[in-house]
């Protein structure tokens, strides 16, 4: 398969303190990717990068075949959801969707997501009289509403109730079965479980594993992938 993000000799450093140590991976089209490790692993600095947020200090990440740097135009193709929405407190829902809409510039919108999340009624309200639930849930349509090919979700499920939840994994689902590449991160090892399809496990800025779950199971012995990233773990300590 052909891979939708690549990342090549990735090194950053704060400091003297390396958060990234040579980092390489390929991300294949089509595939529900999973990155999980412990606090400090260097998986918040990577997806950092990938977004352009901030510049490593050597390697090279390309999306789509189109280099990370100083031309955005990369963006477009990147839906992002992060675990903490933060959105203009005094506009309205249906403001920042317009705003959003204006920035993307004439992508027909997809407004699946708005409807079976039911926000209809509340896309009136300013973004401060939203309830943390709400957010999240708009958060994802503004992720997910222009049909991008790589969507990056940072603990999407956070702070929404077991139904939305179900929405949004259905969604992810779908989208990765049309052809989009999904990177997800998430401590819920459950959720990994449901919708995954590989993992990228990360120790010190390092990549320790990257494959299926199936050969995680099949190295760890272990049949679950909570236990699974477990014994990695030890094997990392």
């Amino acid at each position: 398969m052909t891979a939708a993000l690549e990342v090549r000799g990735l090194r950053k450093s704060f400091g003297r303190l390396p958060a990234l140590r040579d980092i390489d991976l390929a991300i294949e089209t089509g595939r529900v990717t999973a990155i999980v490790g412990p606090n400090a692993a260097g998986k918040s600095t990577l997806i950092k990068c990938i977004l352009g947020l901030v510049r490593p200090d050597a390697g090279r990440i390309t999306v789509l075949g189109q280099p990370v740097g100083n031309d955005p135009a990369y963006r477009h193709a990147v839906g992002y959801m992060p675990q903490l929405p933060r959105f203009p407190e005094n506009l309205t829902g249906r403001e920042v969707l317009a705003f959003l809409a204006d920035l993307r510039g004439g992508d027909e919108p997809d407004e699946e997501l708005l409807g079976r999340f039911h926000l209809e009624g509340a896309l009136d309200k300013p973004v401060r009289a939203l309830s943390g639930g709400t957010r999240q849930k708009l958060n994802a349509v503004v992720a997910f509403r222009h049909r991008p090919p790589l969507l990056i979700l940072d603990e999407p499920t956070a702070s929404l109730d077991p139904v939305a939840s179900g929405i949004l994994k259905d969604r992810v689902r779908h989208d990765a079965g049309a052809g989009a590449t999904v990177l997800l991160t998430s401590h819920v090892m459950a959720e990994v479980e449901e919708l995954a399809d590989d993992l990228v496990y990360m120790v010190e800025g390092t990549v320790r594993f990257h494959g299926t779950l199936d050969s995680l199971r099949l190295r760890t012995g272990e049949k679950r992938v909570e236990r699974a990233i477990a014994a990695l773990m030890k094997e990392a300590a």
